[in-house]
């Protein structure tokens, strides 16, 4: 049996550093040992772009790809479409073509398994499988959740941020009865977090008081920076770009709190899966 754990990055509201959290966790696990694989599951292929790639759409192969092999069951190299970053970490690409893969998957058998069929096959080889979902409830996302053993939520730290969260946790919750009864929310990440101002300690107390402490809020808290947004330019993570920066650390404390859930996790049998 596979030790992966499957982490969905989600938020149905854009600009809270979902991708750029997904990357540099990745890279943050990938320092650690860990063998990581990150899944753009997002037409607009930021996490594609930001690793690198910044013209998805003339690549050989893409999630696109995969995903109609294993509705149409006709056989698709496995690694093919997996590409390999300069900082440790293996991608699966996306391109706008994904865009059309909603109207596609309405009529293919089991749907909202297509994602999870393909990463069971390759699973085995990594230690982390981290999906940086598109900012909308879509069924891309679902597929991301059918196929992932919890869920991390990035959240802009501002007033009311739960009140924006309250349609992805109800589906979540669906996800979790309907389809993927081992399914859990891993916690809350606050990011994009001024540090001068009391809004970041304000914003998880209201999350704790929407949900009734419930919710594991994360204690890394990532900081409004210039250098933080520049890096999708060059297609590195924070720790190669800007090192020793406070962006930088707070995602290394983010990527020890990971790891230490990843630890625990391991310890419980999994309900359901």
């Amino acid at each position: 049996m596979s030790n992966c754990r499957t982490i969905a990055l989600c938020n149905q509201k854009g600009g809270v550093t979902k991708t750029t959290t997904t990357a540099n966790l990745g890279v943050g696990l990938a320092t650690q040992g860990k063998r990581v694989l990150l899944v753009d599951t997002d037409p607009q292929a930021d996490l594609t772009t930001a690793l690198g790639w910044p013209n998805s759409d003339a690549l050989t192969m893409t999630l696109v790809d995969i995903m109609r092999g294993i509705m149409d069951d006709t056989e698709i190299g496995g690694h093919d479409a997996i590409l390999r970053h300069d900082e440790g970490v293996d991608l699966i690409p996306s391109s706008i073509e994904l865009s059309g893969m909603e109207m596609e998957l309405v009529s293919a058998m089991s749907r909202e398994f297509t994602l999870r069929s393909y990463l069971d096959t390759i699973k085995h080889e990594y230690d982390y499988i981290l999906i940086d979902c598109p900012p909308s409830l879509s069924m891309l996302t679902i597929n991301a959740l059918a196929a992932a053993n919890s869920v991390i939520v990035p959240v802009q730290a501002q007033y009311l941020p739960a009140k924006g969260m309250t349609q992805l946790m109800k589906t979540v919750n669906k996800i979790r009865k309907q389809i993927n009864p081992a399914l859990k929310v891993d916690g809350v990440l606050l990011t994009l977090a001024d540090t001068r101002t009391k809004l970041a300690r304000a914003t998880a107390e209201t999350l704790r008081e929407q949900y009734g402490g419930m919710l594991k809020i994360y204690t890394a808290r990532i900081p409004v920076a210039v250098k933080a947004a520049e890096i999708s330019a060059v297609g590195q993570s924070i720790f190669a770009y800007d090192a020793g920066s406070k962006v930088a650390r707070a995602y290394e404390e983010f990527t020890k709190e990971v790891l230490a859930d990843g630890e625990r996790a391991k310890t419980k049998p999994a309900p359901g899966r």
